[in-house]
Order: C-alpha cells, then structure tokens, then sequence
C-alpha cells in the first residue's frame, strides 16, 4: 500500500530540487534561465494542483474541516503563485536583483508551508485517508505533468 504522507514529501523535494537548478541558471545568466524557471513553475504548480482538485477536497470529504488547515494552505498557495508571477517578469527583464529577492520570500515561504504540511497536514491526512492511498495517488499522478 501506498503512503500519501510520502508521496507528497517526495514531491516537494523534487520541487525543491527543480528550484535549486532555476536559481542556479538565473545565477549564471544561463540561456536556460526561462526554460528552468518554467520547469519549477510547472513542479510547483502541478503539486498545487494535486492538493486542490484532489488530496484537499476529499480530506475535507472525510472530515468535514472545510475551513481549516486545507485553507490556509490554499492561501498560501495563492501568495506563492503571485510571487511566481513576479518571478517570471524579473527572469523576463533579466532583473536578477528582484529575481532574486523574490526567490528568497518564496524559498522562506515554500519551507514554513511543506513544514506545516509535512509534519500536520500530510499525517492527519494519512490517518483519514490511509485505507484509499493507493487510488487517491494514482488521481493526483493523473493530473500532473
């Protein structure tokens, strides 16, 4: 049987590896910088995706918590695709200075979020849902890249 929990820490180190190589090349004025930023922008989104239109709503299925921690993960979702945005302008103008400021909120903020998921949410979601892993990671696999 499949673990939810697992699944989803693996991801975010592969997003966390994915934003590593992007700010490598946006460092090294790489050609690439763009093509890397998208590769991270994807990653990131994709995972963002797997939350909202699967793990989330049937945690909130299974539990009724509708506006609680899914919520503010959501939130935050929401402030980190407006600092990518941002990000993609500053790659676009070759502006690394405010790249690189903004890469620095975002790296803060995606660390405390996969924190609070990985050691709460991922493991209350793992309780509910444990039973079902295996069919609600083949959903979220299906969604993704």
């Amino acid at each position: 049987m499949s673990n939810i929990k697992e699944f989803m820490t693996q991801d975010h180190k592969e997003c966390d590896e994915i934003f590593a190589q992007m700010e490598d090349a946006v460092a090294s004025k790489s050609q690439d910088a763009l093509s890397k930023f998208e590769a991270f922008g994807d990653s990131l989104t994709n995972h963002f995706k797997m939350e909202e239109m699967v793990l989330f709503p049937m945690f909130e299925q299974e539990t009724g918590m509708t506006q609680g921690p899914t919520q503010v993960m959501v939130m935050e979702h929401e402030q980190m695709r407006e600092l990518l945005s941002k990000m993609q302008k500053a790659v676009e103008l070759n502006d690394n200075k405010r790249f690189f400021g903004l890469s620095e909120t975002l790296m803060i903020l995606m660390q405390q979020h996969n924190m609070k998921e990985e050691q709460m949410l991922y493991t209350m979601i793992q309780q509910h849902l444990g039973n079902d892993a295996d069919h609600i990671i083949s959903r979220m696999r299906s969604i993704t890249r």
